[in-house]
């Protein structure tokens, strides 16, 4: 900057402004090359997510008392342990959304991208879906012939229960020579007769 008394006005050094951007340029330059070298490494190749094969076990430790002291390993200190990142996590909530985590799922191995499902393998699940649905409704029909099966067989004992009383009914009329009614046997019962004539029906 020139320091003229008859100038007020503000002059810039371009020598000076000139060096600072050829700097800045540099280190510029330098930054971008760093940035090329992290993208030359290979990226680390992932699974895509997969539904898990084993069931989470969340009951076993339930109701359970465990002596702690300092000498204790870490999975054993209370709470859920995870193998793969090497953490205890107190509360079952927590150990879920844990396991279904990002950090745990890149620990697995794998990335938190789904793999997308073709035609057939649609195809095959909704047929696999159907055979399912076939075999319940197949136990269903089953289950429903053998019921009504059951039903069957108590009519028919009670129908051939009705029959012997009827039978037995008709018996006793034809011992007396009368036909009984229903009436008459209430009016003998209210009149203290213990049968008519020679009837063997007791009352």
């Amino acid at each position: 900057m020139s320091m003229r008394p008859d100038d007020h006005r503000r002059k810039w050094d371009k020598v000076e402004y000139q060096r600072k951007a050829q700097e800045r340029l540099l280190s510029q330059a330098k930054l971008n090359d760093k940035k090329h070298e992290k993208h030359d490494v290979e990226p680390i190749e992932r699974e895509n997510l997969k539904r898990r094969e084993y069931k989470v076990d969340l009951e076993s430790k339930l109701g359970k008392s465990v002596v702690i002291n300092k000498n204790t390993p870490g999975s054993q200190t209370g709470g859920y342990y995870c193998n793969a990142c090497d953490c205890v996590v107190k509360d079952s909530i927590n150990f879920l959304d844990h396991i279904n985590g990002k950090k745990h799922q890149r620990n697995l191995g794998m990335n938190m991208q789904i793999e997308r499902s073709t035609v057939d393998q649609v195809k095959e699940r909704f047929q696999a879906n159907k055979k399912k649905l076939e075999e319940k409704q197949k136990d269903y029909e089953l289950e429903r012939r053998l019921r009504e099966a059951k039903e069957e067989e108590e009519r028919y004992k009670e129908h051939r229960k009705e029959r012997r009383k009827e039978r037995k009914r008709k018996a006793d009329e034809d011992l007396d020579g009368t036909a009984i009614t229903d009436d008459m046997v209430d009016m003998a019962a209210i009149m203290g007769f213990s049968g008519f004539g020679g009837s063997k029906r007791n009352l």
